[in-house]
């Protein structure tokens, strides 16, 4: 029996897995593509339903405690989900921009739960006048195949620091920080911590190179799942404290953390996030500082940190890009890779969120062909991403990297990704 790709979306997946063999892989992708479409279709119509139900319950709605009750009963849903979809239609009236994104199949349920919780309770500082500017750089966000949830996320926590109010943001409340270590029976020990973001940020970047990937001498890849690869790291990094502690050569250093902000927002904060704009709403634009693993941070605290640290100046052209006029080395300096971070903001590869710690600088125009090593030449990328560049065993086709008039990299993906090889941005909008 013969399996058509129209069939395949449409029909019933019984039988189905045994005759998926008669497609090719283009055929396949075109079906995961036209389900998950049909999904994200069929759940906006639930809600619109189960909302329009709820306004006008009968009997069994009424007897079932609620539509989301009675939906749960009536289908393989459990109680909690169904109570989701029950309340994100009734929080979807108020925004009509949210509910028509949602219902066009260009949202998904997660991500319209979060864009209405910050709706519904946004930051104490926020002017009204601000919300219909910050619901379009959510769904911004929260739009088409390259949204992530990580993005969504990124955006709220970029808002909740533009709009500072007199309280401390829950991620800055330091007293909120704790830490729990307790040995267990069995004589292992098992710590427990919850702290604000600037702690988190110092943390991460102590055992950014402590946790990566090592490979065996014989090139076999690191077996090591990740959260062993941060226990090892963490315990190796106490293996150093105690090492200089010893010394005392670890002391009267401030941590290592890096910190992005424009220079006009360090000096003077502005109100640009209720300022309308003539162009699209983009999160780059508003003033708020950034580190590149726990993302924004109040300009109150970027300011705190700036009274006592090394202060680098990275200039920027009008689309943001570093200026840059160092052609005579192969090798990146230190001041052409803070520019690259500024920029890139980790690996540029769309769709990649590897945090610049873990990337290396890649000549676009290889260095051996005379490639110079200047801003325009250079992109940051993740190592698997890099060594795609270089032609990865096994793959079909190339990549290419073109610096756009923006003087930002843009990636040209092979025919048989994109026949039409379309380019595509650098992923770096909403980095965190």
């Amino acid at each position: 029996m013969s399996v058509y790709l129209s069939d395949v979306v449409s029909g019933s997946a019984v039988g189905l897995r045994g005759r998926l063999w008669q497609l090719s892989a283009s055929e396949l992708r075109t079906a995961a593509n036209e389900a998950s479409a049909e999904i994200l279709r069929l759940e906006a119509v639930r809600v619109a339903v189960v909302d329009e139900l709820s306004l006008r319950p009968d009997d069994q709605v009424i007897a079932s405690r609620g539509v989301g009750c009675w939906l749960a009963a009536n289908t393989m849903l459990q109680v909690r989900d169904g109570k989701k979809i029950a309340a994100l239609g009734a929080a979807l009236r108020p925004f009509p921009a949210v509910a028509a994104r949602f219902d066009g199949g260009d949202c998904s349920f997660d991500h319209a739960v979060l864009i209405v919780a910050f709706c519904e309770s946004p930051p104490k500082g926020m002017p009204e006048e601000a919300l219909p500017r910050c619901i379009d750089l959510l769904l911004a966000a929260a739009s088409g195949v390259e949204a992530t949830t990580t993005k969504v996320r990124n955006v709220i926590a970029t808002l909740e620091r533009v709009f500072e109010s007199d309280e401390i943001p829950p991620a800055e409340d330091i007293d909120r920080n704790e830490l729990r270590i307790a040995s267990t029976l069995n004589g292992r020990v098992v710590v427990r911590g919850d702290f604000d973001a600037l702690t988190g940020e110092m943390l991460l970047s102590a055992l950014s190179n402590l946790t990566m990937p090592t490979p065996a001498p014989d090139g076999t890849p690191d077996s090591r799942s990740a959260a062993k690869r941060t226990a090892d790291g963490f315990t190796e990094l106490i293996r150093r404290y105690l090492d200089c502690a010893k010394t005392g050569t670890d002391g009267g250093q401030r941590p290592h953390v890096n910190v992005h902000i424009n220079a006009r927002d360090l000096a003077e904060h502005r109100d640009c996030a209720a300022t309308p704009t003539d162009g699209g709403a983009t999160v780059s634009d508003l003033d708020v500082g950034h580190m590149p693993w726990l993302g924004p941070l109040s300009v109150s605290q970027t300011r705190l940190l700036g009274c006592d640290c090394f202060l680098s100046t990275v200039l920027l052209d009008d689309h943001g890009a570093p200026l840059d006029a160092k052609p005579g080395k192969r090798l990146v300096t230190a001041e052409q890779r803070v520019a690259l971070i500024a920029r890139d903001k980790g690996c540029a590869f769309p769709g990649c969120t590897c945090v610049p710690a873990w990337t290396d600088a890649h000549h676009i125009r290889h260095w051996a062909n005379g490639g110079p090593t200047v801003m325009n030449n250079l992109v940051l990328l993740c190592r698997s991403h890099h060594r795609l560049m270089h032609r990865k065993s096994g793959f079909v086709g190339k990549w290419v990297i073109r610096i756009g008039v923006d003087n930002k990299p843009w990636f040209i993906p092979p025919p048989s990704i994109d026949p039409q090889q379309h380019p595509r941005p650098a992923n770096t909008t909403f980095k965190t």
